[in-house]
C-alpha cells in the first residue's frame, strides 16, 4: 500500500505542468516530515525523500524548473495527487481548483455544492494548484515551488 501511494503521488507529480513555451525543464520531488523525540525531551523535525508513505503523514511536494524568461511570465499548474489532501502552498498568490481544473480562485473564496447547500471549499478538497510567474520574476535561474499535504 505504502509503494502504491508513492507511486501514484510521483506520476501525479510528474503528470504536472508549466505551461509555457519558454520552459527548459522541470523535475518534482517527494519528501516527508519526520518527528523524532530527543533524549533531552525536545523533537527534532526533519523533511527527507520519501521512501514510503504511510496515512498521516505529512508531506512536502517540490516543483522545480528552469525557463528563460517570457514576455507575459509564465504558468505553473500541479495536480494534487488523490492521495494526499492538500495543505498549504509556499506561495500566498497560489491559486485552486476544486473541480479539477476547470475554475480557478483563492482559497478560502472557493465554493463547493454539498447536497443542497454551497459551502467554502476545504484545503482537502483542492484538487489543482496554479501559481502565475511574472516575467521579471527570476528570468533564466531555476526556479522552485512547494506545497505541504498529508498522506490520506
Amino acid at each position: 500500500m505504502r509503494i502504491g501511494i508513492l507511486l501514484g503521488a510521483g506520476a501525479a507529480i510528474i503528470a504536472s505542468a508549466v505551461q509555457a513555451q519558454s520552459t527548459l525543464g522541470t523535475s518534482r520531488a517527494v519528501y516527508v516530515e519526520r518527528v523524532a523525540n530527543l533524549t533531552d525531551g525536545r523533537m527534532m523535525r526533519a523533511i527527507e525523500p520519501a521512501q514510503g508513505l504511510r496515512s498521516g503523514d505529512r508531506v512536502v511536494l517540490m516543483v522545480e524548473w528552469q525557463a528563460t524568461p517570457a514576455p507575459d511570465g509564465l504558468t505553473v499548474a500541479s495536480a494534487v495527487p488523490r492521495a494526499l489532501a492538500f495543505q498549504r502552498s509556499s506561495k500566498d498568490e497560489v491559486e485552486i481548483s476544486v473541480d479539477g481544473g476547470k475554475k480557478w480562485g483563492k482559497l478560502g473564496q472557493m465554493r463547493i455544492r454539498d447536497g443542497n447547500a454551497v459551502r467554502l471549499a476545504s484545503p482537502e478538497e483542492v484538487t489543482h494548484l496554479r501559481w502565475r510567474v511574472g516575467a521579471n520574476q527570476r528570468g533564466n535561474a531555476a526556479n522552485r515551488l512547494t506545497y505541504s499535504a498529508i498522506v490520506r
